[in-house]
């Protein structure tokens, strides 16, 4: 599925003007130390830390948007998102994830500058201890293996996601895992404790309505990193102590199952990428009205959202547990700018392809306002829907489907 908000670190890339320090940063070479003996990191350097205003981040925020929205990889990451029906129709995925970061931001490390800041509306000290020690976390981790080339080296959308994952995961872990220890306790995080902070993830409420009302794939990609990050990173710390922190930095995960199964991780099975329904081989001559305009993966992340959002939590969450495997091509009519969506995904067996196949065809039914039946079979369902003609195919344990076509 597209890079989940794609242009996050654009928005933040750009330089910030210098604020009065406050009295939170003396802090600073502590957390450096403290953070330092818990993953048995060196530090080699201090890092440089400042307050920022809020309208000043949100009009670096803005800038970034002008860019994004004129950009080709971001128009077809929104248009796959709808074709999938994940957002609705209207939706801006460049503004709708500004304002979600502008909302949402209480700090943040860039990795070019080597520098953080802390944004003047974070006012419960609290907070802003919190948000001071994940980005240190952050700067550390930065100082052993570059973070930016870290992020920017994974080879498709899937792995992209798992190593923010391991960035932002690893960081959240040691943020609440340094205050444990400064308290008396043990530098970890309680198994109730990540429970807890899972089920609060993101800030909801009145005062949050851009999360509150985003939809359900946009929430839970916003917080996929922190959470499934930590536990992801919590069970791999409890399975090798501080050589956990070296781990996921030698050895990528490389898909958001591996996140959200450590065990899978730990046996480093990784998931394939099917190959996408040739066009050619059902629009025959005329898929030359088609151009290509963007591609990628489908992870066991993507299927759970998808299958939660229209089927239901227990069920989603059983049935994308199966994936092996999945990746998509996104066309347009060279003529019309209509979009065309072709999809393959490979399932751990027959049975669980054919739970799939059967699943998707309610998805079908419940993402389009039109849905009409034109052929089907125990392998194959054809017929008419919002964006035009579809086909979903099974054959062994691979589901294939084009929608789209007119």
């Amino acid at each position: 599925m597209p890079a989940r908000f794609l242009i996050l670190v654009a928005l933040l890339a750009g330089t910030a003007p210098a604020q009065t320090t406050p009295p939170l940063f003396s802090q600073v070479d502590e957390m450096l130390k403290g953070l330092s003996e818990i993953t048995g990191w060196k530090v080699q350097r201090t890092v440089p830390s400042e307050t920022l205003s809020r309208e000043k981040f949100a009009k670096m925020v803005q800038d970034g948007v002008k860019d994004a929205e004129g950009d080709k990889e971001t128009h077809a990451a929104e248009v796959a998102l709808k074709m999938f029906g994940l957002v609705p129709q209207d939706f801006n995925l460049a503004r709708e994830s500004a304002d979600l970061i502008t909302e949402q931001a209480a700090a943040f490390y860039d990795y070019k500058k080597k520098r953080l800041f802390v944004l003047e509306s974070t006012q419960n000290s609290n907070e802003q201890r919190l948000a001071l020690a994940h980005e240190l976390a952050h700067a550390l981790a930065d100082q052993q293996h570059p973070l930016n080339k870290y992020l920017h080296d994974a080879k498709n959308d899937e792995e992209a996601t798992a190593r923010q994952a391991v960035v932002e995961g690893q960081a959240s872990w040691l943020s609440w895992a340094y205050l444990s220890r400064r308290s008396g306790r043990k530098a970890e995080v309680p198994v109730a404790m990540l429970d807890q902070l899972a089920g609060a993830a993101g800030a909801t409420g009145d005062d949050f309505p851009v999360f509150s009302q985003a939809p359900l794939y946009i929430r839970e990609s916003l917080t996929f990193p922190y959470t499934e990050g930590m536990r992801f990173q919590d069970a791999v710390f409890r399975r090798l102590g501080s050589g956990a922190f070296e781990r996921v930095f030698d050895d990528p995960p490389r898909n958001t199952q591996q996140i959200l199964h450590p065990d899978i991780y730990m046996m480093s099975r990784a998931g394939t990428s099917p190959v996408t329904v040739p066009l050619a081989s059902v629009l025959g001559k005329d898929s030359r009205r088609y151009r290509t305009i963007g591609d990628g993966n489908i992870g066991e992340f993507d299927f759970s959202v998808l299958l939660r959002q229209f089927i239901g939590e227990r069920e989603g969450l059983t049935a994308s547990s199966h994936w092996r495997g999945g990746s998509y091509r996104l066309y347009e009519n060279k003529a019309t700018k209509d979009p065309l969506l072709t999809h393959a995904s490979e399932w751990d067996s027959p049975e669980s392809a054919r739970e799939f196949f059967n699943l998707y065809q309610k998805v079908l039914g419940y993402k389009w306002k039109k849905l009409e039946i034109e052929s089907s079979s125990d392998s194959e369902i054809k017929g008419l829907g919002d964006s035009g003609r579809f086909t979903v195919h099974l054959e062994g344990n691979v589901v294939q489907a084009i929608e789209g076509i007119r």
